[in-house]
Formats: C-alpha cells, sequence, structure tokens
C-alpha cells in the first residue's frame, strides 16, 4: 500500500495463537451460543451455493498460497520499482503463472520511477550521542555529502508549525503526530518536507505512520510541490520521535546529523504481469482481480503486497483446477508500482481503455491477507444488492461483510472511468505494526487466514463472472472526479 486512498480503518483481529484452532470455527466469544437458523438462500445463492462451497473447501484444505508467497519473497527480496530484484520477480511470476496452465499470460509495459536510497543514517548529538534509527522517505533528495547538523524543532502538527514558524529557519523540523488511523496521519509522510521548507526548515523528520512499535521505522512515499526548496525527509521510530519531543518539552537543546544519499535516476521499463482463465461464453468480458508486485527496499514485501498478488492468482487457479470455467473472464493482474506512483493501474487504464465498458468488476486485495471480514464496494446501489447476495456464500468464514467504499490504489485509474470496484476487507490490524518495515516478512502471514483469502476472492469473482446478466452500473463519475 502506498500512495493513499480512501478506505475503513481494519478491523481488530485475534492474537494467531488464538485464531489458529478456530480457524473456519466462529468467533471465541460467540462458541458457545447456540447456532442460529441458516437465512433460506436467495435463487442466485441457491445456484451457485455448491459451486463456492467447492471453492472454500479446496481453497482452505492446504496452504498453497503461502507457500508460493514465502518462496516469491525469500527468493526476490524487497521489489521497489526501477529494482533488478522486481524485474526478476516479475518475470519468475510469468514463468510460474504458465507451468500453472493460466491463459493468456503476459507482461504489459509499463515505466516505472526509480528511486535509490543509497547510504542513510541519523544521530542524536546533543543533548546526548546515540545513533536513530529511521529511514528515508520514498521519493527524498539527498543530504550534502557531510550531512546535515542542525538543531531540531519538535511540533505536533502543521497546525503549531504555523504558529511558531519563526523557529524553523535553519532548523530540523521533526512532525511528532500521533497515529489517528493511517488516512489522517499518513498526510505528515506526504506533505512534512513541504510545510518543514515553507517555514525555512533544512531537513524534516516524522514520527513513523503506525500504531504500535518496536523501535522499528517506517517509510513511504513524500512529494515535493513546485514552489518550495527540496529539502530530505525521514522516518524516525515512534519511540525515539517521543523522547526529543520530551527533551525539548524540558528545555533541552536536541541536535541531529542527518545523513542520505537518496537520489532519482530515468525512469525504468517494466510491465503488469497477467494471466486469465477465459469465459465461455462471453470472453471479452471481464472481471480483474490483483495486487501489487512491487514493495518498498525494506523487509520482503510479503504483506504489501506479495501476499495480495497471490490470493488473486491462486483464486483463478482454484477455477482452473476444479473445472469451474465461468462465462466471462477472470483476468489476474499483478499491477507494478503502486507504492512511489500509480504507473501500473495507469498503463492497465490505457492498455485497455477501450475494453473498460466490458470490465463488469475489479477487485483489489492490498491491506494484507489477514482473516477476510468480506469486501468494501464501489458502484450502483443495484450492483451492491446483487454482491451483497454473493456475500452471503461467504458466511461459514465470516467473510459476508459488503460494505462501501471499496476499491485500491491500482484500480482506481479505472474505476474513475466508472469501472465498479472492491477491495477485500480483513480483520488485521497488525498490518500498520510491519507496514513499509524491515519486518514485512512471510512469517507476518497465517497460511490458514491466506487461505481463506484466496476462498472469498474466488467466489466473489466467479459468480460475479458467471452471472446471467452484467453487475449494472450506475451513472460515471463526474468529470475531473
Amino acid at each position: 500500500m502506498g500512495i493513499p486512498v480512501p478506505f475503513r480503518p481494519l478491523r481488530s483481529v485475534l492474537a494467531l495463537a488464538v485464531v489458529a484452532p478456530l480457524f473456519l470455527a466462529p468467533a471465541a466469544g460467540r462458541a458457545q451460543q447456540p447456532a442460529a437458523a441458516p437465512a433460506q438462500d436467495t435463487p442466485l445463492q441457491a445456484r451457485y451455493r455448491a459451486a463456492a462451497d467447492r471453492l472454500i473447501d479446496t481453497a482452505v484444505a492446504d496452504s498453497a498460497a503461502w507457500q508460493k508467497m514465502a518462496r516469491l519473497t525469500d527468493t526476490f527480496g524487497h521489489r521497489l520499482a526501477g529494482s533488478e530484484s522486481l524485474e526478476r520477480a516479475l518475470d519468475w511470476v510469468l514463468e510460474e503463472m504458465r507451468r500453472d496452465g493460466l491463459e493468456n499470460v503476459r507482461g504489459e509495459p509499463a515505466m516505472v520511477p526509480h528511486w535509490v536510497r543509497g547510504k542513510e543514517s541519523a544521530e542524536l548529538i546533543e543533548p546526548r550521542r546515540m545513533p536513530l534509527p529511521m529511514l528515508g522517505l520514498g521519493g527524498s533528495v539527498a543530504t550534502p555529502r557531510r550531512g546535515i547538523t542542525a538543531e531540531v524543532l519538535v511540533v505536533s502538527s502543521f497546525e503549531e508549525l504555523q504558529r511558531r514558524s519563526a523557529e524553523a529557519r535553519g532548523k530540523i523540523v521533526l512532525f511528532d503526530e500521533v497515529w489517528r488511523g493511517y488516512g489522517p496521519t499518513v498526510h505528515y509522510r506526504g506533505n512534512a518536507a513541504n510545510a518543514a521548507a515553507r517555514a525555512g526548515a533544512v531537513a524534516a523528520l516524522i514520527r513513523s505512520v503506525t500504531p504500535h512499535a518496536l523501535r522499528t521505522p517506517h517509510t513511504g512515499a513524500m512529494h515535493y510541490d513546485s514552489a518550495v526548496t527540496r529539502i530530505p525527509a525521514a522516518a524516525l521510530t515512534v519511540e525515539d520521535a517521543m523522547m526529543l519531543h520530551r527533551m525539548r518539552d524540558r528545555g533541552e537543546r536536541v541536535v541531529v546529523t542527518l545523513r542520505m544519499e537518496a537520489h532519482a535516476l530515468p525512469d525504468s521499463p517494466s510491465q503488469n504481469v497477467m494471466g486469465e482463465i477465459v469465459g465461455s461464453e462471453r470472453p471479452n468480458e471481464v472481471v480483474v482481480i490483483g495486487g501489487h508486485t512491487d514493495s518498498w527496499d525494506v523487509g520482503q514485501g510479503a504483506m504489501d503486497d506479495a501476499g495480495g498478488v497471490v490470493v488473486a492468482w491462486e483464486a483463478v487457479r482454484l477455477m482452473q483446477r476444479l473445472g469451474l470455467r465461468p462465462r466471462r473472464t477472470v483476468r489476474v493482474v499483478g499491477w507494478v508500482n503502486e507504492e512511489n506512483g500509480t504507473r501500473g493501474g495507469e498503463a492497465y487504464r490505457d492498455a485497455h481503455r477501450d475494453q473498460l465498458d466490458d470490465h463488469v468488476l475489479a477487485i483489489e486485495s492490498d491491506g494484507g491477507v489477514f482473516r477476510p471480514t468480506g469486501f468494501g464496494f464501489t458502484g450502483s446501489d443495484s450492483a451492491r444488492a446483487i454482491v451483497r447476495q454473493i456475500g452471503g456464500l461467504l458466511r461459514r468464514m465470516g467473510a459476508d461483510s459488503i460494505e462501501g467504499g471499496g476499491g485500491g490504489t491500482d484500480i482506481g485509474p479505472i474505476t474513475a472511468l466508472g469501472v465498479p470496484s472492491m477491495g477485500l476487507e480483513t480483520d488485521g490490524p497488525r498490518y500498520f505494526w510491519y507496514h513499509h518495515t524491515n519486518a514485512d516478512t512471510p512469517d507476518k502471514l497465517d497460511p490458514r487466514e491466506m487461505a481463506q483469502c484466496v476462498a472469498a476472492m474466488a467466489v466473489m469473482a466467479y459468480v460475479v463472472a458467471d452471472l446471467p446478466e452484467k453487475l449494472p452500473r450506475g451513472a460515471p463519475p463526474a468529470r475531473g472526479r
């Protein structure tokens, strides 16, 4: 997950030690309650109940999705746009999709930015010397070769910096903004450098965007306004941001040395990777599902978003394995360059612009493949009513919630042109503990929960692709939105 998009907060999750024994069972708090009588199926549900149950039963019978995700991330590591590791991983995905027997396996070109982190460090100089774990923000410029050593001004908000702007000139500004949910808090990551530069600061630091920390810094995308001086920007750990804030509140002089070699190279050629199960009756009509193949250049990008790509990939393979060929084509896409741009989503939109009227639905998984709770949906009221019926087929897994506001960064460009969209919702507040850090590794994902995500994606995509009629669309979005 990179460029912020509107989304709902992820729900709470049971600890893994509790979840594992309860796989496919009711939540612990309801375990002793009498089972409610099953609701009577609607005609749509009755038509697809057997297929849905086959997809669920087969998906949860093994850990194939987790094993594939772990092999991908262990073999290639992080996959930042422009990196050799990303391109090697994409070639591997195409080879494995062909080996799995997917149809029309191919890559579609996309030019992506190529930002290189280089060596970097931060050190507290006064009131005592100590190294400060840090990560430069994606897109930042470098410091001078000898670094920047300056006094630190700590503020809690953009508004406080405005009130104290006279104090910022020549200083490093640290934004110690507390977590208020990803959407509100991530604005500090994106805009800290611009706000600090307007006040005359020489560099910007932020408190890492996370609700929970073990002195681990979190990176992520930032941007520069053309009207301000470009100054270096980096993230400190939650603990160190709070410590520096306490020091300043006690009246102590805080001095930090920041060194960064970050720089941008020319755009690089890359590709969106995809494969299909071709529709039996209306192959030109498409349900597209997927996640993004790129990651930040730290950790292994397992949660964000190798897991999302793999569960969509496995959902298509599962339909093929069971001989469930829907009326319409289901296409899995691994979009590129979600983290520090939207080039993959834009390239897909441009390559398929003439076919978007036949894109029935787009589903993205980019929130961590923890236990699925359902989907968010963006589309017409009549389409939502149909999707809610399909969601009912996932009730046995507790994944039947259909709420508003579904989508994602990669499918955003086609959603803006009227394609109905969904985002897989999961019970995973832990996502932002490890998001954009060195700790985004395969062990954070549970094989059982990933298998459930495969089942949820497979059932939703298969049924929508097989309905006698296309999902009805509402009025197209207003121009310019």
